[in-house]
């Protein structure tokens, strides 16, 4: 099927065809109200993921929540932020934040409770000899300045505070408020700035930074700036057009397909119930770009043919003729990039990959139906002065008066004499290329999705700068089943213990004669044993063991045989505590190696843990001296410092720290850094030191936290984009060597993708830009407009080189055979000869149209690079530079190795 049987519908009925391709879109466009928006990066992982079920079983077995921080800094004063009117304020704004609720949404709100701020958290203080006492830090609003510093000194006395709550060179406060929602973090943030500017000019500075802040606040500027950046693209691509083509009303008609494209595309996106995630709110900037190039081709042609053809009808047929199989092949080759992102474990850039690829196919049958339509349309005084007379005999020289015609001119003579050069620095730019390539770093932050003059940008720089860190990782530690004993070891360790302090040395189990104690330590025994062959689980076995003795307390007939079952019980306790990992001494102390180490090594400034809140609590039983600060000898002392911290204001915090069982621990660590590479850092030091320092009892060690997670899901992002560009770049290969059934034009025309793609992510390493989401996006695009270029110069190439062989074969046929020997004998038309004709016509209008569509896309995205969120600018500056290169690698390249490579690619 010729192309011009497409649009035949569109010459036909050119008002229908564009009334039904509007309603078509804004059919779709009533599903935009239903947007639903989610920019929690966790969501970048399957639900069923094992690495996230963890880290929200976490979050559920310790109580812990995703966290708004916000900071309280004066650099300025001598006492920082502990002076009494500084004070007063945080006072009243730590106690505004605990009452935030979202009135629509009583869900969403802070979670009171487990807020961490200068006036809910105890100050542990002795309280006499062998006693603690726990007072609110800050229960009211001091009155001196000696009040304020007291304030300060007790919160720096508290190991679990300094570094976190308040800053070690006390110019910082923060306030940690945990959200019962990470929806609700921008509404905080947002509640949080409307009371401080109730405050007026103060010396202090406030800061709110955290993840869930990060992600929630990108998500509400990133449609800002789609509302802004998108108009303001899709207008620098229609002055460049007018530029080109100085028609308005000629150059109206992309505009149009690629606002239908984009609505049609998002609407559908929507109305299948999809949320707008942070890819797929880049789905029009993506794919703007490919909806004008088909557009800007067909107008291209038209412009050059109507003034010799002067029928529009007729124009469109024979520019549809031409166009077809490379608009089809680069569409298809277009939407197999981005759908090969259905390969990635991710499945928010599944669903962005599949709708781009599907927004790709709506935009080419658009422009192939309504670009048509809307010029059958246009009146013919319109196109009036494009029917200018055709030139009068002669060779069409392909550069004309234009600045754009003659640099293609100077071009196509450059690259067909400098064939060799251009190949040879090629390779060597190549080679540039991968050296770069080796310098990426895979790497990514939300905080960095902000401009370094964003609000939380500066908030995380000065609260990391000031706190031992605002992000947050959660190493849990689990007891395996190997190591706590089993009922029947329990069993006979109490048994033997009870036999060698009350049987006669002399003794033996199978004595007839027994003494009393003798006779019950037996019964112990049996029935200690006995329990062990039915229970398996050791608590179980504890408390029905610990029933059946209390029984024979109870019916004990003498004080002999109470004190004997008292003992027994008491032994039963000691040893229960065995099955209480987190208890033992030796099992604390080498968690406390494990805490130094990971601080030592520099990515974690500090650790919070179970560890920490004993060794206060014991240097307060002792006597408070620094030297008092470590780690009771026992587990029973361990046991008496966690009853102490019952009594505390807060006794639920240490749930937070270990679970009721004590076999599995969280460790908090807090990063001053939230890249992904300082977390890889941290799991890298955690495994060094487990090898070096293995602990005294089995444990399974396991990450969460949303720092982790961002690093689960970025390490599957980049295998999935790998695997997804090979797959791809293999089929497209398969399909160029199909449309130009030849594997060698097949390979020549993946030329550009290869270059494209080598300079881009070398110059990538060369800057130091990190490999981030956007960034791994950009491959998928790269493939889809690399191709395009390539396939309508190869595509063209060849049209070019069958009509000048076509003219040969027309000339040596009219060459009458009376004709002079001079004539008879003139050389035969060699593929070196045709090509050198066909090149020129080459630079003409498909080298225009080529350059036309790059310089549009690439300085119509420039807009982009002005945006306050960072992965916008990501994408305008490398979108620019894709296009740039491809094009110049497709006018360049591709001429030079068809001169090289002439007798092969022609032979036939």
């Amino acid at each position: 099927m010729t192309g011009s049987r497409w649009i035949i519908p569109a010459l036909n009925r050119p008002r229908l065809t564009i009334t039904l391709l509007v309603l078509f879109a804004l059919g779709l466009a009533t599903m935009l109200p239903r947007i639903t928006v989610d920019t929690n990066p966790e969501n970048m992982l399957a639900a069923d993921e094992p690495v996230r079920l963890f880290h929200n079983q976490v979050k559920e077995e310790f109580t812990l929540h995703d966290m708004v921080v916000l900071g309280i800094v004066n650099e300025d004063h001598p006492d920082g932020v502990f002076t009494p009117e500084i004070l007063s304020r945080v006072l009243e704004l730590s106690r505004f934040a605990q009452d935030l609720r979202d009135p629509d949404h009583p869900e969403h709100r802070v979670v009171t409770r487990y807020v961490l701020a200068p006036d809910v958290v105890d100050s542990i203080r002795q309280d006499g000899p062998g006693q603690i006492r726990f007072e609110w830090l800050m229960p009211s609003a001091p009155g001196t300045r000696e009040e304020a510093l007291a304030i300060r000194d007790r919160a720096l006395d508290n190991p679990m505070l300094r570094g976190t709550l308040v800053s070690e060179d006390g110019q910082a406060l923060a306030i940690f408020l945990p959200l019962s929602t990470k929806d609700y973090a921008f509404e905080v943030r947002r509640a949080l700035l409307d009371k401080i500017d109730q405050f007026g000019a103060v010396p202090e500075s406030y800061h709110i930074t955290g993840l869930p802040v990060a992600e929630e606040t990108f998500g509400v500027e990133m449609f800002m700036q789609m509302a802004i950046s998108a108009p303001l693209a899709m207008l620098a691509i229609f002055l460049l057009m007018l530029f080109f083509f100085r028609k308005f009303s000629m150059v109206i008609a992309p505009m149009i397909v690629a606002l239908l494209a984009v609505i049609s595309t998002m609407g559908l996106l929507i109305g299948t119930g999809h949320t707008v995630h942070i890819m797929s709110s880049m789905i029009p900037i993506f794919l703007m770009p490919i909806a004008v190039v088909n557009s800007i081709h067909i107008l291209s042609v038209f412009f050059d043919k109507y003034p010799q053809i002067r029928d529009r009808e007729q124009t469109l047929k024979e520019v549809m003729d031409e166009l077809f199989v490379p608009m089809i092949f680069t569409s298809l080759t277009s939407a197999v990039g981005f759908a090969s992102l259905a390969l990635t474990p991710i499945p928010p850039v599944q669903v962005f990959g599949l709708f781009v690829a599907i927004g790709i196919l709506i935009a080419w049958l658009t422009t192939i139906l309504l670009v048509p339509a809307y010029i059958m349309l246009l009146k013919p005084a319109r196109l009036a002065d494009l029917a200018a007379p055709p030139a009068q005999g002669g060779e069409a020289e392909p550069a004309g008066k234009s600045l754009l015609d003659r640099h293609l001119g100077w071009m196509g003579n450059f690259t067909y004499r400098r064939a060799r050069l251009i190949i040879g620095l090629s390779f060597l730019a190549l080679g540039l290329a991968a050296w770069g390539i080796s310098l990426i770093q895979v790497n990514d932050n939300p905080v960095k999705w902000f401009t370094e003059k964003h609000s939380i940008r500066e908030a995380d720089r000065v609260l990391n700068h000031h706190f031992a860190g605002t992000y947050e990782a959660y190493l849990v530690l689990e007891a395996t089943e190997q190591a706590v004993p089993e009922p029947a070891t329990l069993a006979t360790e109490l048994w033997e213990a009870m036999w060698e302090d009350y049987a006669h040395p002399s003794r033996v189990p199978c004595d007839t004669v027994l003494d009393p104690p003798e006779w019950w330590t037996l019964q112990a025994r049996y029935e200690a044993e006995n329990l062990a062959k039915v229970v398996s689980d050791v608590d179980e076995f504890f408390r029905r063991l610990e029933d059946k003795w209390e029984d024979r307390l109870f019916a004990a007939e003498d004080d002999e045989n109470y004190d004997f079952w008292l003992d027994a019980l008491d032994r039963l306790g000691e040893m229960q505590g065995r099955g209480e990992i987190f208890k033992q001494p030796e099992v604390l102390a080498w968690l406390v190696e494990l805490e130094e180490h990971l601080s030592a090594a520099g990515t974690v400034g500090k650790s919070n843990s179970l560890t920490s809140l004993v060794r206060k609590i014991y240097q307060e039983l002792l006597g408070g001296e620094p030297e008092d600060y470590r780690l009771p000898e026992s587990a029973a002392g361990v046991a008496q410092t966690l009853m102490a911290f019952q009594n505390s204001h807060r006794p639920d915090d240490l749930w937070h720290l270990v679970t009721p069982d004590f076999r599995r621990a969280n460790v908090w660590l807090q990063l001053r850094d939230g890249d992904n590479k300082v977390m890889e850092q941290t799991l890298a030091d955690l495994e060094e030191f487990l090898a070096a320092n293995p602990p005294p009892v089995e444990l399974h060690h396991a990450w969460a936290g949303n720092t982790y997670i961002n690093v689960i899901w970025q390490d599957k992002m980049v295998y999935g984009m790998l695997w997804a560009f090979l797959g791809s770049f293999v089929v497209i290969f398969l399909m160029m060597t199909l449309l130009f059934r030849s594997p060698l034009w097949g390979m020549l025309a993946m030329v550009p993708i290869t270059v494209t793609v080598a300079f881009i992510y070398g110059l990538i390493g060369f800057i130091g830009k990190d490999y981030d989401m956007p960034v791994a996006v950009l491959s998928s695009l790269t493939l889809g407009l690399a191709v395009d270029f390539a396939i309508h110069f190869l595509q063209r190439s060849r049209q070019a080189y069958r009509r000048r062989q076509q003219e040969a074969a027309a000339l040596a046929e009219a060459t009458p055979v009376s004709a002079t020997p001079a004539a008879k004998t003139a050389p035969a038309a060699t593929p070196e000869t045709l090509w050198e004709k066909a090149r020129r016509d080459v630079f003409a209008e498909p080298a225009r149209a080529i350059s036309r569509n790059a310089i549009v896309v690439s300085v119509g995205f420039m807009p982009l690079l002005a945006a306050p969120l960072v992965p916008y600018k990501t994408v305008g500056f490398f979108l620019a530079a894709i296009m740039a290169v491809s094009g110049l690698a497709t006018m360049y390249m591709l001429p030079a190795a068809v001169k090289l490579l002439t007798k092969q690619l022609f032979k036939r």
